[in-house]
């Protein structure tokens, strides 16, 4: 879904809402004859998925008094081991857990850039309307945008390791309200996926895009958050 030409112009200013109403077309909202085909999709593209708990009534499926994260959580405490791109543990999981949702663990083949929605959106038109390469990209629960990127690696050296203050781990993620990046160590749910509250996960473009270095991204997207929180953040401090 990138920006088309016309006339040697790029088009692709004004497209965001039809990707989006895209993204929210029956065959990518989790119903049950794409759910499995979708998580398979995702899997395919090298996304390592472990299954999730899911909206019960208006509990999370945990059962946890007070869950503060219902639905967006792994089920398993090893979600990191047991994150896998296997086929057929996929559609075991998919077939015998028909409500769960998945998530697909960071830092192994992909980040995610998590923004603001508002800010993603801005992001997204600019960066395609300039012609750079913009990998999969996510709607989640109606407020974040998710921008899949290559990963930064997990060297086998700790000193090899490139800090980030921008990194966000599932304990952290209150105390990034802009942008979030997840790296090793965290996850994201993976469309398709159900929220409390109707609210959804959904792609608005698919896994089938390649990865992108994630520094591609990473100034458009700043910017955006910038303008969304009407202020100038410093980000000079997130760098080593």
């Amino acid at each position: 879904m990138g920006a088309e030409h016309n006339g040697g112009k790029r088009t692709g200013l004004g497209r965001i809402s039809q990707w989006l109403q895209a993204a929210r077309s029956p065959k990518d909202t989790g119903a049950d004859a794409d759910r499995e085909s979708l998580l398979l999709a995702a899997a395919a593209a090298g996304l390592p998925l472990a299954p999730a708990a899911h909206p019960a009534d208006y509990r999370c499926s945990c059962n946890r008094i007070g869950c503060p994260t219902p639905g967006r959580h792994p089920v398993s405490f090893a979600w990191q081991t047991q994150s896998t791109t296997d086929r057929s543990q996929i559609e075991r999981w998919a077939r015998h857990q028909p409500l769960a949702n998945f998530i697909t663990a960071t830092g192994m083949v992909h980040d995610v850039l998590d923004v603001p929605l508002e800010a993603g959106r801005e992001a997204l038109e600019r960066l395609l309307s300039t012609g750079v390469e913009v990998g999969p990209v996510a709607e989640s629960g109606g407020d974040r945008m998710l921008f899949f990127t290559a990963t930064r690696g997990t060297p086998e050296d700790e000193d090899e390791w490139w800090p980030c203050e921008l990194d966000c781990h599932p304990e952290t993620m209150d105390e990034h309200p802009g942008m979030r990046w997840h790296c090793r160590g965290s996850y994201v749910l993976v469309p398709p996926a159900r929220l409390p509250g109707d609210r959804a996960v959904e792609w608005v473009r698919g896994p089938e895009y390649p990865l992108p270095d994630p520094l591609t991204l990473l100034e458009a997207l700043t910017d955006a958050c910038s303008r969304y929180a009407g202020a100038e953040p410093d980000f000079t401090s997130a760098w080593p």
